[in-house]
This record gives C-alpha cells, sequence and structure tokens, in this order.
C-alpha cells in the first residue's frame, strides 16, 4: 500500500506540473492573440484609409479614366 501512495503522490506531483506550465502557456499564448488582434484592428483601419485615400484619388484624376469615349 505505501507503494501505491507514492506512485499516486509522484502521479499527482507530475500532474501538478504540467499543469502549472499548461497554465503558463495559456497566458502566454492569450498575450499573444490580445497582441495580434491589435495589431490586426490597427491594420484593418489602415486598408479602409488606403481604400478611401485610393478612391479619392481615382475620382480626382484627371485623364482618360474620367473622361468619357469620344464616341459620346
Amino acid at each position: 500500500m505505501t507503494n501505491e501512495i507514492k506512485g499516486l503522490s509522484e502521479r499527482i506531483d507530475m500532474l501538478e506540473t504540467r499543469l502549472t506550465y499548461q497554465d503558463d502557456t495559456i497566458e502566454t499564448l492569450n498575450q499573444t492573440i490580445t497582441a495580434q488582434w491589435k495589431q490586426i484592428d490597427v491594420l484593418t483601419r489602415q486598408v479602409a484609409q488606403l481604400n478611401e485615400r485610393l478612391q479619392e484619388a481615382e475620382a480626382n484624376a484627371p485623364g482618360p479614366a474620367n473622361e468619357p469615349p469620344p464616341h459620346y
């Protein structure tokens, strides 16, 4: 019975150690995901702003793109 208790104690110690490492890994992953979402949000806004600027530039650009074809 003493060997059984010792074996259970070792298993519990091993599981507690694993749990500690897993908790640390989960926290690290959570911080990474949070940082990535913030970066994605910033980049999404920048792309939207650039798209608006491109559309404005295309609309205001002089040249054949904004002129009707000669047969009109």
